[in-house]
């Protein structure tokens, strides 16, 4: 009986004509810049239909331009509605309502992308045997309409310029370890595109490696090691400023990323022109430097006006990172630990001197950062602003990893995938993300208005 109950429901929802299933998204467009509002509704469903939504997206990654597929089943409400803001999947690739969900979570896999650019996803939602739905969302890296100048004095160096007439508040963006002006220029170009002048400033580009060894720098003219990097230099970066007709010189923060945080609150200690900070996963301490010709424990990180900075030094700083020969995971924050606990007497002389910077200072960090302490190194420096007087804003995440400078919106499922270890899991990191860059945007717009 229920064999015959069940067959009659399948030929009775065959039966029906074609469901009227649609996409509400909000803009209509469906073309938004990371950081504007999105809204993505799936309407006009039968109360409690199975619904199932992929998504499909082209990705640059460690390994080339791939194909990342997502996909989860969801049931829709009482009104015929699946919201992706608050409707929870029943399976699926992730688990939490999440508009972001269907982004974040996506694997590399075999797909058909023709025609989707890069920040296109191709949303396709089936109910039952029905013909599915398909909407393409772009969710853009930065907008179409920035414009871009050389700063000719700076190697690498690049003004983004929102379109639009008038004086805007500027920004300095520093990268990371990463070196090279790739990733800093995507974070120039998506800060521009809410509205701000905003330069993109490599400090060191290493060589890269290609199939056949070692390649040339990426960025030439710039320091190949990640040593003795002036930090003074951002002076002369605020001079460039002040000189362009579009930049409010009155106005100018510092926004850096992991090892360009550590540069911009030295630097910030020891200026009195920022206006704000934003430091994400910083240090707390300058560092070691490294690289070729360097010798372990015998140069810092960075300089300030010709001048060796303490530093702590490393302990196995070498030996972690044979792990890439190996195979064996790639946990930086190893040897960065060690050299803490080894050296608290130079921990003491290399802290940096947050507290002199009476400016306001945002810190993002977490706890899960396998690259270094950033959650713990973030609390220090809120500990000793705090101790001044001076407030803070800090997002300090336990299970987040060290890349908290996206917005969510991209996959987060590959950090831990090769050798080197990231920290934090992919549900954490897309959501520690998403709050980090929207409070970041809030807190410059704050800071820097007139």
């Amino acid at each position: 009986m229920k064999n015959f109950l069940t067959l009659a429901a399948a030929l009775s929802l065959l039966a029906q004509p074609a469901l009227a299933q649609r996409f509400e998204i909000q803009p209509p467009s469906a073309d938004v810049v990371a950081g504007e509002p999105l809204s993505i509704v799936l309407a006009d469903l039968p109360p409690g239909a199975e619904l199932t939504l992929s998504a499909t997206r082209m990705v640059n990654d460690f390994f080339g331009r791939r194909a990342y597929v997502s996909q989860a089943r969801f049931m829709a409400g009482a009104d015929g509605r699946v919201d992706l803001s608050s409707s929870a999947p029943v399976s699926g690739s992730y688990s939490q309502a999440d508009l972001r969900g269907l982004f974040w979570s996506a694997v590399p896999a075999t797909a058909d992308t023709q025609g989707l650019a890069d920040g296109q996803v191709r949303l396709q939602a089936r109910v039952a045997q029905q013909a599915p739905v398909l909407q393409t969302v772009h969710v853009r890296a930065a907008a179409p309409t920035l414009q871009w100048r050389d700063a000719t004095p700076f190697p690498g160096a690049r003004l983004a310029l929102p379109a639009g007439g008038g004086q805007r508040p500027a920004i300095i963006a520093l990268g990371g370890s990463e070196g090279g002006s790739r990733t800093v220029g995507a974070a120039a170009a998506l800060l521009a595109s809410h509205g701000f002048a905003v330069l993109a400033l490599p400090y060191y580009s290493p060589p890269g490696w290609g199939t056949n060894g070692p390649t040339a720098p990426e960025v030439a003219g710039l320091p190949t090691a990640f040593a003795d990097i002036p930090a003074d230099r951002l002076e002369a970066a605020r001079q460039w400023l002040a000189q362009q007709p579009e930049v409010d010189a009155s106005r100018v923060a510092l926004y850096g990323v992991s090892k360009g945080a550590e540069l911009a609150l030295v630097a910030a200690s020891r200026l009195a022109w920022p206006k704000a900070v934003v430091a994400i996963v910083p240090s707390d301490v300058v560092w070691e430097g490294w690289g070729q010709g360097v010798a372990p424990g015998q140069r810092p990180s960075f300089t300030w006006q010709g001048q060796p900075l303490p530093f702590v030094p490393y302990v196995d700083f070498g030996k972690e990172f044979m792990g890439f020969q190996t195979g064996q995971p790639v946990i930086i924050r190893r040897p960065q630990d060690k050299g803490r606990a080894a050296h608290p007497q130079r921990v003491a002389a290399a802290r940096i001197a947050v507290e002199n910077y009476a400016g306001p200072l945002m810190v993002a960090g977490s706890h899960g950062d396998q690259v270094w302490d950033s959650g713990g190194m973030a609390m220090n420096i809120v500990a000793a602003r705090q101790a001044a007087g001076l407030d803070t804003v800090a997002l300090v995440y336990s299970d987040a990893g060290h890349a908290l400078s996206g917005t969510g919106w991209s996959p987060t499922t590959q950090y831990n995938a090769g050798p080197m270890k990231m920290g934090g899991n992919p549900q954490a990191d897309a959501q520690a993300q998403a709050e980090t860059f929207a409070r970041t945007l809030a807190f410059l717009r704050q800071a820097l208005a007139r």
